[in-house]
């Protein structure tokens, strides 16, 4: 078998393989060609990848001369048109919402596994993309709203007098969120997080931070641990309980949202301009709407004082550690498609393979995609 590592476009500064990984799989006897230049953006030299055995080449001779293909985000039409029938493609595509490039795999009679769909199991821990990005995006997000912030996040005993900690508010405890809580305690800013699942007050409060809990709200154990939708009546309790931490905090990190809908709105803009001047919104909801109304994806704007930077893609800024925490991820996938000899293997009785596959044969495998792109 052999695999495919295409270097990424645009402001994509990750690359899905590092070369350890890449010795990793020369050992399994898979055979690795590498696209010049992939690893530039993650400080890696195509010299790094040749030591650890892998070829180097053009992309239309990588695409052409392997059974799968990796690469962090989905194909471009560019690469589909390269790729042949029955080929594999291994990435993140988004299919939950990105329905065109699902049917563009479908046309093409191309396998794809998109691992942002991979089954939230104990079991798939150790291949969870979204867990392992959102810890960057968690981290990066507070270190970014710290130099953006007009006053310090620490406590000092000065001789001018006292600095009072920074406060911050966050909304939503995944990974993402308790990465942000640990980062800002380390920081020495008081922490508030706040989240409709009563389950992760106990990790909150681990952490140092303080839980803020508005009652009766909906808890679906079913939802893999993320959050769901809530009753209007809720909406409207949590809409009042955010909106008065807020207005005292100095900082908010928005990470709450839920797989495959629109990101739930819980700054309003009333609330933002209730805020101190000065105060920061980090909005790492912003690809999916923005927890934030005033959130702009991918851009810096400012209302009444209160500077809300909208990135759901911090991890593009640490591109070596957020390479390598994929790149694991990715291989121990692998190890479920690829048998003793380095043969390509697809075992349908495995869940983590099955709901991981958006398609196979001209079908749509994962069965919450397929409901979605067939309505």
């Amino acid at each position: 078998m052999n695999i495919g590592l295409i270097k990424e476009s645009g402001k994509e500064r990750r690359v899905a393989l590092l070369p350890e990984i890449v010795a990793s799989l020369v050992k399994m006897n898979v055979g690795v060609k590498v696209e010049k230049g992939a690893g530039t953006g993650s400080f890696v030299s195509d010299e790094a990848y040749a030591e650890a055995g892998a070829k180097t080449g053009s992309k239309k001779e990588v695409i052409e001369g392997s059974d799968m293909i990796i690469k962090i985000n989905g194909p471009t039409d560019e690469e589909i048109g390269w790729m042949k029938e029955g080929q594999i493609f291994l990435g993140v595509m988004n299919p939950l919402t990105d329905h065109t490039l699902v049917k563009k795999l479908l046309a093409a009679n191309i396998t794809g596994f998109s691992l942002d769909v991979i089954p939230r199991t104990s079991r798939a821990q150790a291949m969870d993309i979204l867990s392992s990005m959102a810890t960057v995006n968690g981290y990066k997000a507070v270190l970014t709203a710290a130099n953006t912030l007009p006053k310090f996040f620490p406590m000092f005993m000065t001789a001018a007098g006292t600095i009072t900690p920074a406060k911050m508010l966050i909304l939503g405890a995944g990974v993402a969120g308790l990465q942000a809580l640990a980062t800002g305690r380390k920081l020495g800013a008081v922490v508030e997080v706040f989240d409709v699942r009563a389950a992760v007050k106990e990790e909150v409060t681990g952490l140092g931070g303080k839980f803020v809990e508005v009652e009766g709200a909906v808890d679906d154990k079913a939802a893999g641990g993320y959050a769901v939708e809530q009753t209007e009546e809720f909406k409207q309790r949590q809409a009042q309980v955010i909106h008065d931490h807020a207005v005292k905090s100095d900082v908010i990190i928005c990470t709450a949202q839920i797989p495959g809908k629109k990101a739930p709105l819980l700054i309003r803009k009333e609330t933002v301009k209730a805020m101190k001047p000065g105060s920061v919104i980090i909005d790492l909801a912003a690809s999916s709407g923005g927890n934030c109304e005033l959130t702009q994806n991918e851009k810096t704007v400012e209302e009444n004082g209160v500077t809300i930077i909208g990135n759901s893609f911090f991890a593009i800024d640490m591109p070596f550690d957020a390479s390598k925490m994929f790149g694991k991820n990715v291989f121990n996938f692998l190890k479920l498609l690829i048998s003793p000899t380095g043969e390509f293997k697809l075992n349908w009785d495995d869940d983590i393979v099955k709901g991981t596959c958006v398609a196979h044969n001209k079908e749509i495998i994962n069965e919450r995609v397929k409901s979605l792109v067939q309505n």
